[in-house]
Parts: structure tokens; C-alpha cells; sequence
């Protein structure tokens, strides 16, 4: 993953990481949430007993707070988007050469491109970072 963070993701990151116990270098905004990508084995402990580090952690942003396992190769790419999207859904999910183009209903593929295209350039940019290939929606 190629992204540079600013100082405002460092911040969350150490909070997180300060939170949570659990240290990962995997964060970005979606649909006005923050999405942490830990290890798989990771993600209860991350969570925390009943969900309490997760409430801590939006009581102190006052964001909304996903908390999701990171990929471990392109073949985990339809349920890393999947838990991205949540709870819009799309029906299939298909990998050419350098593309991944998702398969979506009416309803669902205007939620998943968002008003001005905000949520597709959004998705794009966060698959460009982890697997290195372009998003359609169709």
C-alpha cells in the first residue's frame, strides 16, 4: 500500500494504537468513516470487550468508526470491499487484468458511486492503494 498520511491520520493512528494495543499503519476515510485494517487474529482484540474500544474511539473523534481485517492478497478483494461498502451491497465482484468492475442493482450502484461520484473516487483510491488496480462500477 503507497499513501502518505498526514498528520491528522498519524493522530488517529497513535490513538488507535493507544486504544486499542493493537498497531497498524492501514487507515483511511470512507463515506465519512475511518476504517482500521488490522490483521485478521487481531480484529476482536481490536474491538474490544463488547465493542468498548470502538465506542471509546468515536466518543473521542466523534466519527464513525469501522474496524475491518486487511487483505492478505487480491483473493480477499471481495470481502475487503464488501466490509468497505457495508450495508450497501453489489452482486458480484470480478477481477480482469488491471481492473476489478463490481456488479451492482440500480439502488446499490447509485450508493456505491455516492453524489459527484464522491464514494467511487473514494473506493478507487483505497483499491489502488492495496492491490493496484482501477474500480468500475456497473
Amino acid at each position: 500500500m503507497e499513501s502518505t498520511l498526514d498528520m491528522q491520520g498519524i493522530r488517529h493512528l497513535n490513538l488507535f494504537g493507544k486504544i486499542t494495543k493493537v498497531n497498524t499503519r492501514f487507515y483511511f476515510n470512507y463515506n465519512r468513516t475511518l476504517i482500521f485494517c488490522v490483521p485478521k487474529q487481531l480484529v476482536q482484540k481490536a474491538i474490544g470487550k463488547e465493542g468498548k474500544n470502538v465506542k471509546k474511539i468515536r466518543e473521542i473523534l466523534r466519527r464513525r468508526i469501522k474496524i475491518i481485517p486487511s487483505p492478505g492478497g487480491i483473493s480477499d478483494a471481495k470481502q475487503f470491499i464488501q466490509k468497505i461498502v457495508e450495508p450497501n451491497e453489489f452482486r458480484d465482484l470480478e477481477i480482469t487484468g488491471d481492473e476489478i468492475i463490481i456488479s451492482a442493482g440500480k439502488h446499490s450502484k447509485a450508493a456505491l458511486i455516492g453524489r459527484n461520484k464522491r464514494r467511487l473516487i473514494e473506493l478507487q483510491k483505497i483499491v489502488r492503494n492495496f492491490f493496484d488496480k482501477n474500480v468500475r462500477i456497473v
